[in-house]
């Protein structure tokens, strides 16, 4: 270790201690100078381009148990080595909610000596330490700023935190991080954004009976006394030059489950009780799979002698791609064979390889900054569906990112307030706005079209052109035009022919929003394309430099013959091939590989839907689901009629495969929101009983529903099966879950529902019942040691018809000794997905805006769920108002990460209301009648 990272450990120890005098002294720094014009570096939200930090050494301790004053804090150390890239009199780092113990100390590592420092002001609104030094320092000359520092260990989870659960009736706490994408300063002094890499030598004082881990392996593990108090020092390898975000450390009396393959260490972190009941195994058995994979899709070694992942009561996110440390929330890691589900062990094996797959694209190879998110977590998000296939092979996995994230992206990216997969850097700047981007168009828009990419190339030439793009770039930062570089080349190289280069045609795909809706005349062959929008009579703020026009990879069958793609590259074209007679078909868009809608004249309409009547085995299970969603959402935007749409769905009556049906009841939710408060109900109710009875008898009869099917997703339509028909009224179904849930409340020590079909159950039962169902369940939820578990008793509790029962529950998501601070706001858009409860969670959260927003939201960014939660039913006047009304009380407290979301629910308030003015009656007859 060279001159400037050696810490002794006498200073280490005086450090710390020193800094333990600062205990009851947790409070606000002095407030920025507000009157500084807004030219100056420390008002600005990007660091200038002045110093590069080359190297952190960081020695943290945290407090595990409460101080006198009842806080929780860490105290802590840092040396950051850093080079002088142009003169300059100024240090500006990264520093939030930080209390500095001891002046900072600047040291020069050169044969100039370091200026002094004049003057140090905490900056919290860009949370900022300035250091205004006497004299400048030197381009070229390399420096080390030594600060001592003490922190709060909250629970708010974000920088450097703590986790609560209880073991055998005791309170155990963890404390750990989560760094992305701007919390590393709430954890050390730093220069906090992803293109200042740098190497980290980490150290961790904790109670002996602990464990500490970090990004590195353990080199050195010591007991000491420091200040009469005995505890362990743990001494970590460097990290490999990486960002600030990715970096990890956690103590915790955490157990773990082990196994090597090719020298590498993987381990499974979780609570000592849920390892020793098996619970790490599943996860354990599939990451070598998994990192086997991406090392030969990558053609890149993993870089790292060890992947530790740890599962953690208390988690923001649902995991966390930290370098060699990975953190998940307990449902996104444990599997319990008994007690968790299908649907469960299948989000373990994705989230896993979706965290894997970024240990390369994210880590090795690093954006230059957040505008360019998408690319990140849209790539993790479309090859974890690759990596998970590597694992369990019979899933048939791959198909889902059809309905999981090119259905689902679909329904924002129709917004006018949608807005482009990529940003200009400018735009993106506070941290709220960069919370705001981790959405689902960055994530599953960017799946969806990096899958499009991947399919028009073909894989050989995409993964050939992503591998010199890491093997050029690894350890450093790129744009994404970097990516589209690497795979023009690999292009280039091959017999690829492209209509346009690889960038005119994703520059249409990623710097405008929204999608096109292609529209084929199978009559004149004419093929035209618009830009998509739930309510055509909204215009994007947003102007394109394209005019909304896309470069279109048309692939398509003339009835079941497959043909050559066509790009549709204008506004409108012209092809004899899609020219049909009598009894011909065109089907367009084949396993939704492109991002786009598909919509027909109505003769071509009228023999597709006459095709899945009478031998649908001729389309495609993807473009049987694809033909219900386009349907459906056309007639949303009034460019088919709604009674086409439903026609979809008739031949559901005989229809066995998961897709299509997941397809049509996502759909009919949409008519659920907007008609389960008027006189449509009824009849809507009768017709999918009807058409689901069919699917609830072939299940009967598979299975006598005391077994599970074999096929994966026939897994899942079983479980659609039961919650359709029990939700429609069928008698047999309601039947079977009263007589289970009742078994189980007659003899809580056995539960007799089988794993898939629990969450189903439980909120039919206490849908049907009353106060002793509903106690019950909270009872089972606050017992249950398997997390799968509670989470399905939470989100059951939230389909009680009592309104008192709801009240109740909604306020015990203020209170995190009832609902974990991580679930209280998916809690609520559970309460407010019930109809009974829309109303009472709307008035609820409005009343506790401030608290919830400061509690849970501000720095969350999955904050805006909660908003488009419960806002979905909004299809009336008055509650269009009512939302308005709350954006402008609210506006001195703010939404956060949340902002564009209320936007968006504005705008698709007023697309419900014109919806339903003009189909309520055309709905009404055909359900009444249908046909």
């Amino acid at each position: 270790m060279g001159k400037g990272f050696y810490i002794s450990n006498t200073v280490v120890i005086v450090g710390i201690v020193l800094a333990a005098g600062a205990l009851c002294t947790i409070t606000a720094l002095p407030a920025a100078i507000t009157s500084l014009p807004t030219t100056e570096p420390w008002d600005q939200w990007r660091l200038p381009q002045t110093l590069s930090p080359q190297t952190y050494n960081i020695t943290m301790w945290p407090r595990l148990e409460p101080d006198p004053n009842g806080l929780y804090i860490f105290t802590g150390l840092s040396k950051v080595v850093f080079r002088c890239v142009i003169d300059t009199d100024l240090i500006l780092i990264h520093s939030n909610k930080l209390n500095m113990t001891k002046p900072p100390i600047l040291t020069a590592l050169g044969s100039s000596p370091a200026p002094a420092i004049a003057l140090t002001v905490m900056h919290p609104l860009t949370q900022y330490m300035a250091i205004h030094l006497t004299e400048k320092l030197i381009a070229g000359e390399s420096y080390e700023l030594y600060t001592e520092f003490i922190g709060e260990l909250s629970d708010d989870l974000g920088g450097f935190y703590r986790s609560e659960y209880y073991e055998n009736g005791v309170k155990k706490v963890v404390a750990t991080t989560q760094m992305q994408p701007t919390d590393a300063r709430k954890a050390f002094p730093c220069f906090d954004e992803p293109a200042m890499k740098a190497v980290f030598h980490i150290t961790l004082y904790h109670d002996p009976a602990t464990v500490a881990l970090s990004n590195g392996v353990v080199i050195d593990k010591a007991n000491v006394t420091v200040d009469d108090i005995l505890v362990t020092r743990t001494t970590f390898a460097p990290t490999e030059v990486m960002s600030t975000y990715l970096l990890a450390f956690i103590v915790s009396e955490f157990g773990f489950i082990e196994q090597n393959i090719d020298s590498l260490q993987i381990r499974i972190f979780a609570r000592q009780e849920a390892i020793n009941a098996g619970q790490g195994q599943y996860a354990l058995n599939v990451t070598g799979p998994i990192l086997k994979f991406f090392e030969k899709y990558y053609n890149v070694p993993y870089p790292l002698p060890k992947s530790d992942q740890i599962a953690l009561p208390d988690f923001s996110a649902g995991a966390m791609e930290n370098w060699g440390l990975i953190t998940y929330r307990e449902t996104a890691l444990l599997y319990d064979e008994e007690i968790s589900s299908n649907g469960n062990k299948e989000r373990i094996a994705t989230i896993i390889a979706h965290e894997l797959a970024h240990q390369w694209f994210g880590n090795l190879v690093t954006l230059r900054w957040w505008n360019d998110l998408w690319l990140n977590e849209g790539f993790a998000s479309y090859v974890e569906y690759l990596g998970a296939h590597e694992a369990e092979p019979d899933w048939n996995i791959k198909d889902l990112i059809v309905l999981y994230d090119v259905h689902r992206v679909f329904a924002i990216d129709a917004l006018a307030s949608s807005h482009p997969l990529s940003s200009k850097e400018e735009e993106i700047q506070r941290p709220e706005q960069i919370n705001e981007v981790f959405d689902t168009i960055s994530y599953s828009k960017g799946a969806s079209v990096l899958r499009m990419l991947s399919d028009f190339l073909t894989e050989a030439v995409f993964t050939q052109g992503l591998q010199t793009y890491l093997d050029y770039f690894k350890f450093n930062n790129t744009v994404y035009t970097d990516l589209w570089e690497h795979l023009q080349m690999a292009v280039d190289k091959t017999s690829t022919s492209l209509p346009k280069t690889v960038q005119e045609i994703m520059d249409r795909w990623v710097l405008q929003m929204g999608f096109p809706v292609v529209t084929i005349n199978t009559a004149t062959g004419e093929i035209t394309q618009e830009h998509f929008l739930l309510d055509p009579e909204t215009k994007p703020d947003r102007p394109s430099e394209f005019n909304y026009e896309w470069f279109v990879p048309i692939s398509w069958t003339k009835k079941e013959a497959a043909q050559p793609l066509h790009w549709l590259l204008k506004k409108t074209d012209q092809s004899d091939q899609m020219k049909i007679g009598s009894g011909d078909w065109i089907l367009a868009n084949i396993n939704v590989a492109g991002y786009y809608r598909v919509n027909y004249d109505n003769a071509n309409w009228n023999s597709l839907l006459n095709v899945l009547k009478t031998s649908k085995e001729s389309i495609p299970v993807i473009n049987r689901a694809q033909l219900i969603d386009d349907a459906f959402n056309l007639a949303k935007a009034g460019i088919v009629e709604t009674t086409l749409a439903l026609r979809t769905t008739l031949f559901l009556d005989s229809e066995t495969e998961y897709m299509p049906w997941e397809s049509a009841l996502d759909n009919l939710d949409y008519f659920y929101l907007m008609f389960d408060r008027t006189e449509v109900y009824g009849p809507m109710q009768t017709y999918v009983g009807k058409q689901v009875k069919y699917l609830f008898d072939h299940f009967t009869t598979l299975t006598h529903w005391e077994g599970v099917p074999p096929g994966h997703t026939d897994q899942y339509n079983q479980v659609n099966a039961l919650r359709v028909a029990c939700s429609t009224g069928l008698e047999n179904c309601t039947t079977l879950v009263k007589t289970w849930f009742q078994k189980w409340m007659d003899d809580p020590t056995v539960n007799p529902i089988k794993a898939n079909l629990r969450s189903t159950v439980y909120c039919s039962a206490i849908a049907a019942g009353g106060e002793q169902e509903w106690d019950f369940a909270w009872q089972e939820f606050e017992k249950a040691t398997v997390a799968a578990e509670k989470d399905k008793l939470r989100a059951a509790m939230a389909c009680a018809t009592e309104p008192w029962l709801l009240n109740r529950y909604l306020k015990y998501t203020l209170d995190p000794n009832k609902i974990r601070k991580q679930d209280a706001t998916s809690t609520i858009i559970s309460i407010a997905g019930n109809v009974v409860g829309q109303s009472l969670a709307w008035d609820f959260v409005r009343a506790n805006w401030e608290y919830i927003f400061n509690q849970y939201g501000g720095g969350s960014f999955s904050f805006s769920n909660l908003i488009n939660g419960i806002t979905k039913r909004f299809s009336t006047e008055f509650e269009l108002q009512q939302l308005k009304q709350f954006r402008d009380d609210n506006a001195h407290i703010g939404f956060g990460s949340g902002t564009l979301a209320i936007q968006q629910s504005i705008e698709r308030t007023t697309a419900n209301i014109k919806w339903v003015k003009k189909n309520q009656q055309a709905v009404l007859e055909w359900f009444s009648n249908p046909s």
